[in-house]
């Protein structure tokens, strides 16, 4: 297991990914009020609590707690020319030993969509799973009518695997998903001719 004993920080070409701190309280709130209509068709039900500080409090804990325990990934977007929160990666669920996996979440703030942010995300935080932590695979779910979210998994070089029926809860209702993977020695589709 790798441990983190210095701060995690991801450069990209234009955001610094970093686990949340409790100054990104207000940004996160207002970011998460101003997209709610664009997210909830996509995400769990939010708590009662889901906007307060309190429970932001206890998710910067997590995010410390999961980095430090080597068992999650949880990573703000920060716009590094104007220190714009623009929204969240987490590679969660990392299990060591013959798994070496995890899997991907992502949401971007309605401002921010379509700009390419989360794609230059993906991208690193992949790159750092298979290259500093040693992980073999990640894998991410979607519903199947989020055009948007597969394309971004099919550009950033995930391949879809399957159907996952009654996956997740989501806007308050069981919803089968569609499951992509990425592998760090992805032959799929190539043979020893090619």
């Amino acid at each position: 297991m790798i441990l983190l004993r210095r701060k995690l920080r991801i450069e990209t070409e234009r955001m610094t990914l970093r686990p949340p701190i409790h100054s990104d309280f207000r940004a996160w709130t207002a970011l998460r009020v101003k997209s709610r209509d664009f997210l909830t068709p996509w995400e769990p039900a939010w708590a009662e609590d889901h906007l307060t500080r309190k429970a932001f409090t206890n998710r910067v804990y997590w995010a410390q707690r999961s980095v430090s325990a080597g068992t999650a990934l949880p990573l703000f977007l920060i716009r590094r020319e104007d220190d714009a929160l623009l929204g969240a990666i987490t590679l969660d669920n990392i299990r060591r030993g013959p798994a070496q996996s995890g899997t991907l979440g992502y949401w971007t703030g309605q401002p921010f969509i379509r700009q390419g942010y989360m794609r230059e995300a993906i991208l690193a935080v992949v790159h750092q799973a298979f290259t500093r932590h040693d992980l073999s695979r990640i894998e991410a779910a979607c519903l199947p009518e989020n055009k948007a979210s597969r394309g971004l998994l099919e550009k950033t070089g995930f391949k879809y695997e399957g159907v996952a029926q009654s996956y997740l809860q989501i806007d308050g209702r069981w919803r089968t998903h569609v499951l992509y993977a990425a592998l760090r020695s992805d032959r799929r589709g190539k043979t020893d001719a090619g």
